[in-house]
């Protein structure tokens, strides 16, 4: 079975096309890029799959279920980095991402162990004590992904991954998201950076 799969997804706004039927179906393991130019529907088809966006026509299904926001199993099912990551500012880098790992692996030793592997695999070792406005743009960039690629899950869906950051970071996220997607996760990546495309196994070119 698919992991992310549409067909037909559609989404109009009185006579405005927000995402033009789209069609394709991701399984275990596929990283899957979503690329257009701007106003093609490249969020909107995330925000699908969230359950953010209500489709005009069409299906989008996660594990062959539509999504469903406040259903558990859903968000169990799948992390994203398509809105901002909500941070607390008195807490390090590396205190919030534990607590996400912790919120659910429970166990201290796997919790630790997750934690410091996205931060050193992100090259935000050095940076782990800070808080987060003490750090740059393309850094905080680095640190929403880590708070994201942290925890488990069977789909990742990310906006733009590479906003802010300079090509050796683009590099690091490539490896990482190539690497996840190696032990059977599925992504769905909405990006204009080629490095990002070209690791990829599948695209959704729209408009």
């Amino acid at each position: 079975m698919a992991v992310l799969a549409a067909d037909g997804a559609a989404v109009t706004l009185g006579d405005a096309t927000l995402l033009e039927p789209t069609s394709f179906e991701a399984g275990p393991g596929e990283l899957w890029c979503v690329t257009g130019g701007n106003g093609t529907g490249k969020t909107t088809l995330l925000r699908a799959f969230l359950g953010t966006r209500s489709l005009t026509a069409g299906s989008v299904c996660v594990r062959g279920e539509p999504p469903a926001r406040t259903d558990p199993r859903h968000r169990r099912l799948m992390a994203s980095l398509v809105e901002p990551v909500p941070v607390a500012r008195d807490m390090t880098l590396r205190e919030q991402v534990t607590l996400v790992a912790a919120s659910w692996y429970g166990n201290s030793a796997a919790t630790t162990e997750a934690a410091d592997r996205v931060v050193e695999r992100l090259g935000l070792s050095a940076l782990a004590e800070r808080f987060p406005h003490q750090v740059s743009s393309g850094q905080s960039q680095l640190f929403g992904l880590a708070l994201t690629l942290v925890r488990p899950a069977d789909a990742v869906l990310l906006d733009e991954p590479e906003r802010h950051l300079d090509r050796h970071r683009v590099d690091l996220v490539a490896d990482l998201l190539t690497e996840r997607a190696q032990a059977g996760t599925a992504f769905l990546v909405a990006t204009h950076e080629p490095a990002l495309v070209a690791a990829c196994d599948g695209r959704v070119e729209l408009g």
